[in-house]
């Protein structure tokens, strides 16, 4: 895609941004009172939201190459899943058999394994083609484990059974045959044994494939086969796939809050996201279907959450179930929500404070021990802590959201509980939701919507007359949906307006998060999302734009300022960092350039340098696609200021003009 020629053009003729302007030209007046002190809000404001939806965590995040790999995929999941899903057969001049037992699991969280047999001679093959095929470059290593025990040599009813170790071979193939890179293996024990190789494929294959031969007559048991790239993000084991991290990280989001979402509260009670389950060895992890309708092996798990937070600067933000099921549960069409009995709740209660241990808790406690076990001595400096997602807000909701959220707030005063008010920015569920955070006294509140970019527009005085003595607001869910849910520069423009009035109320407002965060090409379940990618790929939208610019200029200080004769189109933050430089955020979303005069009261110095970035196309609709340019690319370069200067916010368009504190 060729650049635009309004885009080739040099910003500073772009913007007009001389002093050679007439403020005669100028319809609009910025004014700005640089010398206030300004209402302070919290530094947290930006953060994302990540939800194992969209094949986000295992075959996205997560970077596991292998699908199924510890054999536990069900029907409770898709319905034609078994639990040898992703695995083939595949007879080399041998017969044999592929069978699932569960005669001596690996671990009772881990109940599934295969049994690969061979019946006579002849090579028999194990094939997994991972998630839509392994991605492979040549000449980077792949940590390939597996656990496995021999079941019986030769015959299976042979009257004397051999003691012969069994050879197995494990290939790194492309699609019609040609291998990649080989280990052999020698499997001699009869109980469990784990085994590990690095193989480094001689080509680059974006749909290569695991395979697993054996050799000789013999049953071998399988388990957890695993084959990781060996660069991971920040070189972390059982770690994160390192480009689609880094995008992540390239927001610098000030918190990420997971696991979910609908994920945490799940369908139906035996379908609650549980921590603890998450944690440990992976091959001691409690797999489950997700809510979403495929698996999750929770192999992303608490740890590497935390880690991944630790690792990018941001706080965690884990959300737990508030004692209830998703009232979409059971296929019953919004009426099926299902409350923890009361008599479950201490032991739920405790879960919950133990997850606060676990977290922040010192290495001589019960939790905080466990933490250090896996690695992390220190405390992970827990803060904020989700309680209940999108509930219905029935009497049994609120009897048991008010036992977690009194024994959180006795025993662990320093922990902001978030609440939940439903799905929508009004309604039933809305109101019930703030009346009992009220009456609870519940700091923070999560709200949620999915509008369209006019909704947005209209409602950016949404904040400006909340109660600041009621709840604080994380703003948990939003999106602006344009155009068939397409990612569209309008939508996106719309969300920087909207975060412009975040800002504007960040005393009240303390967090935001655009959802989804991630969704994988070809199997996506909800759009639109902030990052598509494909096994190969990662490809931004241009609300992921939005969002990095915000990210990467946060402000702690809003200042006073007034625009004249705003129109409605157009909206506006005036703010200082914790350094101390002024950055002007201004959202321009009608067809036409807006003429602007910025007036700096206080402003001590004859001139100044400043930052101009500026993300603008003259049709709102354009979209990035995958693979190419972006549709609208951020311009910045370097402009001189003065305490009155003239600009012009181009059609369609956010600018941030940040202004560096006098030395």
């Amino acid at each position: 895609m060729s650049t635009p020629p309004f885009l080739s053009l040099p910003l500073a003729l772009l913007a007009f941004a001389t002093a050679a302007a007439s403020p005669a030209t100028a319809a609009l007046i910025l004014k700005v009172d640089t010398s206030a002190p300004g209402k302070p809000i919290g530094t947290d404001l930006v953060g994302v939201f990540f939800e194992d939806i969209n094949y986000s965590a295992d075959g996205g995040l997560y970077a596991e190459l292998i699908q199924n790999r510890s054999f536990e995929y069900s029907p409770l999941a898709r319905r034609e899943w078994t639990n040898l899903t992703a695995w083939e057969l595949a007879p080399r001049g041998g017969r044999g058999e592929l069978d699932v037992d569960g005669a001596f699991p690996l671990h009772p969280n881990n109940p599934h394994y295969a049994v690969l047999s061979v019946r006579d001679g002849g090579e028999v093959a194990l094939i997994n083609d991972g998630f839509d095929g392994v991605a492979l470059r040549a000449g980077e290593n792949y940590r390939l484990s597996f656990f496995a025990r021999r079941l019986y040599a030769g015959g299976r009813w042979d009257g004397q059974k051999s003691a012969s170790p069994l050879p197995l071979v494990a290939r790194l193939e492309t699609r019609d045959g040609a291998v990649l890179a080989e280990q052999h293996f020698s499997i001699a024990e009869d109980a469990w044994v784990k085994l590990s190789a690095t193989l480094t494929p001689t080509a680059t294959a974006p749909a290569a494939r695991l395979v697993l031969i054996a050799r000789e007559r013999g049953g071998l048991a399988l388990d957890e086969v695993s084959l990781f790239p060996a660069k991971t993000f920040r070189d972390r084991p059982n770690g994160l796939r390192a480009d689609l991290a880094q995008a992540i990280a390239d927001l610098r989001p000030r918190f990420v809050r997971f696991p979910g979402g609908c994920l945490v509260h799940g369908d139906g009670i035996p379908n609650f996201y549980r921590w603890k389950d998450t944690i440990g060895p992976v091959e001691q992890r409690r797999q489950q279907a997700n809510l979403w309708g495929y698996h999750q092996t929770v192999g992303l798990g608490y740890f590497e959450y935390f880690q991944f937070c630790e690792d990018i600067g941001a706080r965690p933000l884990p959300v737990v179930p508030a004692g209830v099921s998703c009232q979409n549960s059971g296929h019953t069409g919004g009426t099926g929500q299902q409350c923890l009995p009361l008599a479950d709740m201490d032991a739920y209660i405790q879960d919950v404070l133990d997850l606060v241990e676990w977290a922040n808790g010192p290495v001589t406690s019960t939790w905080g021990a466990k933490r250090a076990a896996a690695g992390h001595p220190e405390p992970f400096d827990l803060k904020y802590l989700g309680v209940g997602n999108e509930d219905r807000i029935t009497p049994g909701f609120r009897e048991r959201f008010e036992l977690i959220q009194r024994a959180v707030q006795a025993r662990h005063p320093e922990i902001v509980v978030i609440g939940t008010v439903g799905p929508a920015p009004d309604g039933e569920d809305f109101e019930r939701g703030w009346r009992i955070a009220d009456e609870l006294k519940v700091p923070m509140v999560d709200e949620h919507y999915y509008k369209s970019p006019g909704w947005f527009w209209d409602n950016l005085a949404r904040y400006d007359a909340y109660d600041r003595s009621r709840a604080q607001v994380y703003v948990g869910e939003y999106a602006a949906h344009d155009d068939n849910r397409r990612s569209t520069l309008r939508a996106a423009l719309a969300e920087a307006a909207h975060l412009t009035a975040l800002e504007r109320n960040g005393d009240v407002v303390a967090l935001a998060s655009y959802a989804p965060l991630l969704a994988k090409r070809g199997r996506t379940q909800w759009s639109p999302d902030l990052i598509y990618f494909d096994n190969t790929g990662v490809y931004p939208t241009l609300s992921y734009e939005v969002q990095r610019l915000f990210g990467n200029n946060a402000v702690a200080t809003v200042l006073p300022a007034t625009l004249s004769d705003a129109p409605a189109a157009l909206a506006f933050s005036t703010a200082r960092d914790t350094a101390g430089d002024l950055v002007l955020k201004l959202v321009n979303g009608s067809a036409a350039p807006r003429p602007l005069r910025i007036e700096l009261a206080g402003f001590a110095r004859a001139s100044a340098p400043a930052s101009l970035s500026v993300l603008a196309h003259p049709d709102a609709g354009v979209a990035n696609e995958d693979g190419r340019p972006p549709a609208a690319a951020t311009r910045t370069e370097g402009i001189v200021v003065a305490p009155a200067f003239e600009h012009v916010l181009p059609a369609h368009s956010l600018t941030i003009i940040r202004i560096p504190s006098a030395p």
